[in-house]
């Protein structure tokens, strides 16, 4: 990650909280306009052409936040973007995003890994237990996977918490060779 997506990231994330704009639609509106960046060689060569008079620039992005339906804020966003010739890390910026307000509403996420399907109220109880340990708000994925034998693996950012059976197992190993 540069420090430029950070910085612009930033910045976003305090328009967004001043403005008490909701977080969920700020990230998904400026990850539209990435994808569709991302997605159109021609659009992204008519935003970062230096050629391209800038008031065609910004006409074109009125005319994309009217059919997405995006933000005033948004769209002044993305004007900073381009006018700083930072229309090229949009993808980037808005990664960072995300995490820069997660990391101000205090949300952190996790990608839990069990034996079985959970259930609902396992689910509930699982994320009830992280955010208790963390602090935060709990956002998880979850994924199944049969060699764990049973229990859950748990990863928030890079610290892992194993409660599988096969974990269990390791560390009792570990500990008889120890001895």
């Amino acid at each position: 990650m540069s420090a430029v997506a950070s910085r612009y990231a930033r910045a976003f994330a305090e328009v967004v909280i001043d403005r008490r704009i909701e977080p969920d639609k700020a990230v998904e509106e400026l990850n539209e306009i990435a994808r569709l960046v991302k997605t159109s060689p021609k659009l992204r060569n008519v935003l970062q052409n230096p050629a391209v008079v800038q008031q065609q620039k910004l006409n074109l992005l009125d005319a994309i936040i009217k059919k997405t339906g995006g933000s005033k804020p948004l769209r002044n966003f993305v004007a900073v973007l381009i006018d700083q010739h930072r229309i090229g890390q949009i993808e980037e910026i808005a990664q960072q995003f995300r995490r820069e307000l997660d990391e101000r509403l205090g949300i952190a996420d996790a990608q839990v890994s069990s034996a079985r399907e959970l259930s609902p109220a396992e689910k509930k109880l699982l994320e009830e237990q992280m955010a208790s340990v963390t602090g935060k708000v709990i956002r998880a994925t979850y994924s199944e996977d049969e060699g764990l034998r049973g229990g859950a693996v748990v990863r928030i950012g890079s610290t892992i918490y194993d409660g599988s059976v096969q974990g269990r197992l390791r560390k009792m190993k570990e500990q008889i060779v120890g001895s």
